[in-house]
């Protein structure tokens, strides 16, 4: 394939990525391997639990996750257009989006018969319970 097509379309994404999400910091890292390692895990714990693999189920899993995405490309417009001077809006989205991810790897990691410690099992409990009570 010819270098400067390559060249090309790679500067147009790297473009968009920049429009969407601003400055690329850690934190973006971090939720993306969270991400990645959530689905990961959600994958190997319904395989072990023999339920198998679902498509529909897998579909709605990646557009969730798509859909967080979008929600902290939105919180980096408002940023923009509010002008906080910083990412406050975009790095809140990130961090609670982050702290449902890990909470979803830790049940994923239970579901895979890893030992958990008490005190983390009692704390996703009671944050499934303040889910469910709104």
């Amino acid at each position: 394939m010819n270098p400067l097509i390559i060249n090309g379309v790679s500067a147009l994404a790297g473009g968009f990525l920049a429009l969407a999400f601003g400055s690329w910091n850690q934190i973006l890292s971090i939720f993306l391997i969270t991400i990645l390692i959530d689905y990961i895990t959600g994958v190997l714990a319904s395989i072990k639990e023999g339920s198998g693999l679902d498509s529909q189920i897998g579909f709605w899993g990646v557009t969730r996750k798509a859909l967080m995405l979008l929600v902290i490309v939105l919180a980096h417009q408002m940023d923009q257009v509010m002008g906080s001077g910083g990412d406050v809006i975009k790095t809140g989205a990130i961090y609670f989006y982050m702290s449902n991810e890990l909470i979803s790897i830790t049940e994923n990691y239970g579901r895979l018969g890893l030992p958990l410690p008490d005190k983390i099992r009692r704390i996703i409990a009671v944050l499934r319970n303040k889910e469910e009570d709104k």
